[in-house]
């Protein structure tokens, strides 16, 4: 049965149509955060970006793509996010089972250009029985504005199926240095843009106290950055006041104490949750399920 807060987060996707309300209730409601309008997701698209050895050699079960279905089922996770084979590998042992979402562009690492690759389609969401598919954009690059012009059209003929869209919006390339990168004026900024093009759901990285950009410095001049949580609520204030799911990034592998203070800091500036992939499955099975549970219980409120 569905909560209120459920009814209030779907109650802002004002022209959306059934189908893909229902694939977001569905991904709302799914695992042991359901109802909350917390949520946690695995993305296992790192053998892609960075190449298999990095992605899993720490911990070779996670070379079976049935090994991430599980972990993320078994933990009570909202969905499961991957690209095309990786889902393709699963998908009829584990269909139903956990909602999953389709990452539809990808780049490795040997490439130089702020840019990714379509690799999957609307048609292979549905025919997988995927809730949404994944976009990354990268708002800086030089190719930023095809990326945009992709996922406009993407995103219509899923919604147009009922399915939803969840945008990675990483800012780099063009003329923002690696610095500003993680800058939390850039990243409100990219979040916003991911909210103007119709996301869903949004997926940005934690944003720092630095700010970037020189005209936006008298914007951020008074206000106090230092607290991660603040940060946070700046970030979701910049996706229409709250009116869009927002979701932030594990990043690389880091220890658990710093796992478990970044989902307090989403939670008390008012994130929607954690997309997080290395910081689980590159731990031994047992420790990703406690680190999962104990995110779990952070997002309730009751660590």
């Amino acid at each position: 049965m569905t909560t209120k807060v459920v009814q209030k987060i779907l109650s802002n996707y004002e022209t959306d149509n059934a189908g893909v309300k229902a694939n977001l209730y569905r991904m709302l409601m799914q695992g042991k955060l359901g109802g909350t309008g917390k949520m946690i997701i695995l993305p296992v698209d790192q053998g892609l970006e960075h190449g298999p050895a990095r992605s899993f050699s720490v911990n070779p079960d996670a070379y079976d793509p049935h090994y991430h279905y599980q972990l993320a089922i078994d933990a009570g996770l909202n969905a499961y996010a991957a690209p095309l084979g990786m889902l393709e590998a699963g998908a009829d042992k584990f269909a139903g089972q956990i909602p999953t979402i389709l990452k539809v562009n990808s780049s490795n690492s040997w490439g130089t250009a702020a840019n990714q690759a379509l690799t999957g389609s609307v048609d292979d969401a549905l025919r997988l029985g995927c809730s949404a598919i994944g976009f990354t954009i990268y708002p800086g690059s030089d190719d930023v504005f095809e990326m945009i012009e992709e996922i406009k059209e993407l995103r219509n003929e899923a919604a147009s199926v009922g399915i939803a869209t969840v945008i990675w919006s990483y800012p780099r390339g063009g003329k923002l240095p690696k610095s500003g990168e993680l800058a939390l004026d850039v990243g409100a900024y990219a979040a916003h843009i991911a909210a103007l093009i119709g996301a869903h759901i949004i997926k940005v990285k934690l944003p720092s106290a630095h700010i970037e950009q020189a005209e936006a410095k008298p914007c951020y001049e008074g206000t106090d950055w230092s607290a991660q949580s603040d940060r946070v609520k700046h970030v979701v204030q910049s996706c229409f006041a709250g009116r869009r799911l927002v979701v932030f990034s594990g990043g690389a592998a880091k220890g658990a104490d710093a796992v478990y203070q970044d989902a307090r800091d989403i939670r008390d500036g008012g994130g929607n949750g954690s997309i997080i992939g290395r910081n689980t499955f590159q731990r031994p099975r047992d420790e990703a399920l406690a680190m999962l549970a104990k995110l779990v219980n952070i997002y309730k409120g009751k660590e």
